[in-house]
């Protein structure tokens, strides 16, 4: 079975772009302002916003993701690499029958 609107599958350094520019937007700061190796509890995100960063980044990417990520990975760096993971491996998963 082939798949006519295949999962995109994103980069780290793609997703670390795209996590960077939106804590940027939730924070008021500019994309620059934000260090992809601080930790994100640095810049006083709370559980709410980053259940709102989990819940966009699903939507982009194309699969659920748990807000607890933003914990077992908590700089942007971090988390970019291990959504790239799993972006590359929900693309080689899914669909084959």
């Amino acid at each position: 079975m082939s798949l006519s609107n295949p999962i995109p599958t994103y980069t780290a350094e793609e997703i670390q772009t795209w996590l960077t520019s939106h804590i940027a937007e939730l924070l008021g700061v500019e994309a620059a302002e934000i260090d992809i190796q601080a930790p994100l509890d640095s810049y006083g995100l709370d559980s709410a916003q980053g259940m709102l960063i989990a819940a966009k980044a699903g939507k982009f990417l194309g699969f659920q993701l748990s807000p607890l990520l933003l914990w077992h990975y908590p700089t942007i760096e971090l988390l970019s690499q291990r959504l790239a993971e799993e972006s590359q491996a929900s693309e080689s998963e899914v669909f084959e029958i």
